[in-house]
């Protein structure tokens, strides 16, 4: 039987175990230098039996971190720590050579802002946390100030919009002693119909960290036993993807392959900030599609926006090569547009 693919959201898990009654701690990279293996951002929670999810080294340090954060749910003090990552850890985490890495651990027993946090992204709101490394005091960022008991000069306040606008987490320049986490939307792919390349196309996005919506009228396509790891719509891809709204966070492919329901989202989705929009086709197929797409009064700096043929030219023609190619090339214009 299917089962759908889930994304992993330590923030999340972190929100279930608290929820359950147990007592968690969130640790977060804060800085790093040369080649460390996570991002700054990157968190592992651990809960006190012992639980954890997520990942702040790649393995080579997340042992210490791990006694660290049992230490923190014992006392409810922060802790904020500094490791050299050597050349050998390095290696055994796939990196050509070492690096150092600072990591804040804090309990989250009195985290009041958790629930606030995951409701601006659930609504796909902008919205960051703010920590004084020092003493560990936090403070909600979300619609255009902090709100919390941390005061900001107006030099740290702008950077901090700045930065959540940038999607850029890290120390303030401002003040070293405050860390900016800026948790963006999740990325969505929004998918107009659901056929073959759809169902290799849903869970590969699933696992690269997208939500997944497929779109599709015809109900007999667009079913959960075809699609488990997508939330559906049978609505018409137009009125769907005026619902929903895409945003800079958003991917749109058409893959019905029927100018009824692809060129309907296609002029939808051209004026939204979409970052991606891509079509499936043929050159002569999209020819043709740009022709209809000018007479709905597109000029061809808009239909330059749509990729298609769609997909990086790997080569492939069965469904799931196909897929991996879209998806790959989602990815190549997200990291290239720095979202």
């Amino acid at each position: 039987m299917n089962t759908p693919i889930q994304r992993e959201d330590i923030l999340s898990t972190a929100q279930d175990w608290l929820t359950a009654g147990k007592q968690v701690a969130l640790a977060t990279v804060t800085h790093t230098w040369g080649s460390s293996p996570r991002p700054v951002g990157s968190q592992l929670a651990v809960a006190d039996d012992g639980g954890f999810a997520g990942s702040v080294s790649g393995g080579c340090i997340e042992g210490e971190v791990i006694r660290a954060a049992l230490a923190a749910i014992t006392d409810g003090k922060p802790r904020s720590l500094a490791f050299g990552v050597s050349n050998e850890q390095a290696w055994e985490v796939g990196l050509a050579c070492g690096g150092r890495v600072a990591v804040q651990v804090q309990s989250l027993a009195d985290a009041a802002w958790i629930g606030a946090l995951q409701a601006a992204r659930a609504a796909r709101r902008e919205v960051a946390l703010l920590t004084r490394l020092g003493d560990g005091a936090q403070a909600l960022w979300a619609n255009g100030h902090v709100e919390g008991g941390l005061a900001l000069p107006a030099a740290s306040a702008r950077e901090v919009a700045e930065r959540v606008a940038a999607n850029h987490s890290g120390i303030l320049a401002a003040d070293p002693d405050l860390f900016l986490h800026v948790y963006a939307p999740p990325l969505r792919l929004l998918v107009v119909g659901a056929v073959h390349i759809a169902q290799a196309l849903a869970p590969m996005a699933a696992l690269a960290g997208f939500d997944v919506t497929l779109i599709d009228p015809r109900r007999a396509f667009a079913t959960h036993e075809r699609f488990p790891q997508a939330e559906l719509r049978d609505d018409w891809p137009d009125e769907a993807l005026e619902a929903l709204r895409p945003d800079a966070t958003t991917a749109v492919v058409t893959l019905s392959h029927d100018p009824k329901l692809d060129d309907p989202a296609l002029i939808v989705a051209l004026g939204t900030p979409a970052f991606y929009i891509g079509a499936l086709g043929s050159k002569r197929t999209h020819a043709q599609r740009l022709q209809r797409l000018r007479e709905e009064g597109f000029d061809d700096a808009a239909l330059a926006r749509i990729h298609a043929p769609i997909g990086l030219d790997l080569g492939g023609r069965l469904p799931a090569e196909v897929a991996v190619s879209i998806l790959a090339q989602i990815l190549q214009t997200r990291y290239q547009e720095g979202i």
